[in-house]
């Protein structure tokens, strides 16, 4: 397909880098082209600013703003329109007719010093065309409320205006590496169909986390993961961290050890923990964890022993070992011996060492039984979509 190249927008943020050897690295460039000579382009624009609003001095009684604007045509070219209206003669650059309409809609202003000006309404402004400078957007940072710790994570409003500008309700938008999924979130929200691809496991359960809680009650369809557990095993035999990012993506904990977007993985600096869900059980807000170590085979005893020790040293509250095979009676055994956790808020108990298995998880037998969770991913703004209704992609 060719390629008509079209344009460059810079996308100003607010970080810089403190080398003194050449100008601060504050910006990004997003590139604007298609496959062909016509392209879907809907004009946007962006809120006027203090200045501006600031013109728009005077007020009507119902509240409006409004500033004045010349009607005449006196010293311009292409002459205009000469007539007396209410006593006030000129050249006039509309005709009588359009005169009169204005002055039925009450957008005359009749001057102290014998002139007719029109009314300009704030509210009918669009504001200022959307230019290829964009230092509205703020970059995500720490304190960000969107902010998900994915390291490439970009503004939804950013994704939003460029999904805006190049495609119509209904359209279908691809974001081939779409890591933590913000592309997807707002297309879903602007009522775009959507197909979102990324190489990691953990990716994908983070845009599947993302997706449930901004769009609850949504359905959508997640090609490439293990489905049964021979498709389990056979993960594990070609990745054992992608399958470890899968495992702890069953029961929605963040994996420990490597990078969030990364296609490897390693340990972290807690030997034996691969993953944590964190949850708040008292009036104090103080999170609590929950450790989860995930093994893909060759299961025994002391690998709950270990766990239980790792919980206790760490001060975590409870621990999940996370198997691919069936634990062994004395598992079990190990298990049950570590006793229970008391929630002080539900005033429950839970099991302190829970064993679950992936042919239990994938076919809904088994669960953590556990506090309701806060934190495990960061939760992302619930979002309602205003037909109600859930997009398909149907008919592609």
């Amino acid at each position: 397909m060719p390629i008509a190249f079209r344009n460059e927008i810079v996308w100003k943020r607010t970080s810089a880098h403190s080398d003194p050897q050449r100008y601060g690295g504050n910006i990004d460039v997003i590139l604007f082209y298609t496959k062909g000579a016509t392209w879907t382009w809907n004009e946007l624009y962006t809120a006027h600013d203090a200045e501006y609003i600031a013109r728009f001095s005077h007020r009507d009684p119902d509240g409006r703003l409004w500033t004045d604007d010349n009607l005449t045509a006196k010293g311009l070219s292409g002459g205009g329109y000469d007539y007396e209206y209410k006593g006030y003669r000129s050249l006039w650059r509309c005709p009588e007719e359009t005169m009169r309409r204005l002055d039925a809609e009450g957008r005359l202003h009749f001057t102290r010093t014998g002139g007719i000006r029109q009314k300009r309404y704030l509210e009918d402004t669009k504001g200022t065309a959307l230019q290829s400078l964009w230092s509205d957007i703020p970059p995500i940072n720490s304190q960000a409320a969107e902010r998900l710790g994915y390291p490439t994570q970009k503004p939804l409003a950013l994704l939003e205006r460029i999904i805006q500008a190049s495609s119509n309700p209904g359209d279908v938008v691809l974001d081939p590496f779409c890591g933590c999924g913000t592309a997807v979130a707002a297309a879903q929200k602007l009522g775009r169909r959507w197909i979102g691809i990324d190489i990691t496991h953990l990716s994908i359960a983070l845009q599947k986390y993302r997706m449930e809680e901004m769009f609850p009650g949504i359905q959508f369809k997640v090609i490439g993961e293990p489905e049964d557990l021979g498709a389990a095993q056979q993960l594990a035999k070609d990745d054992r961290y992608q399958f470890q990012w899968w495992a702890l993506s069953l029961i929605r904990a963040r994996p420990l050890g490597g990078q969030e977007g990364s296609k490897t993985g390693k340990k972290g600096s807690d030997k034996g923990i691969d993953g944590v869900i964190t949850f708040i059980d008292e009036a104090n807000g103080k999170p609590k964890r929950m450790l989860i170590q995930v093994k893909s085979g060759h299961v025994k005893a002391g690998d709950i022993r270990d766990l239980v020790g790792t919980v206790q040293r760490e001060a975590a509250a409870m621990g999940v070992f996370l198997t691919l095979d069936a634990p062994s009676r004395d598992m079990q055994t190990e298990a049950t011996v570590a006793g229970f956790y008391h929630s002080p808020g539900w005033n429950l108990d839970y099991p302190k060492l829970q064993i679950l298995t992936i042919a239990e998880l994938l076919t809904g037998r088994a669960a953590v039984k556990m506090p309701p969770e806060q934190g495990t991913f960061k939760q992302a703004q619930r979002v309602q979509l205003p037909q109600g209704d859930q997009l398909g992609l149907d008919g592609l």
